[in-house]
């Protein structure tokens, strides 16, 4: 078992409804698709907090 991803639960406070604080760290990339009739825009965010930046949940 490899435990170099491991985080140690104590450095993570979980709030009583079950969220974690987080804060963009930077905006890793922009995307618009085209449809019909309309566009959508999306921008990936890394995500920093606690957990560190590369945690995932």
């Amino acid at each position: 078992m490899d435990l170099s991803h491991v985080i140690e639960s104590d450095d993570i406070q979980v709030k009583d409804n079950l969220t974690v604080e987080t804060v963009p760290l930077r905006i890793e990339g922009r995307e618009t698709k085209k449809l019909r009739s309309k566009e959508i825009s999306s921008v990936k965010v890394v995500w920093g907090g606690p957990a560190g930046e590369y945690a995932t949940w």
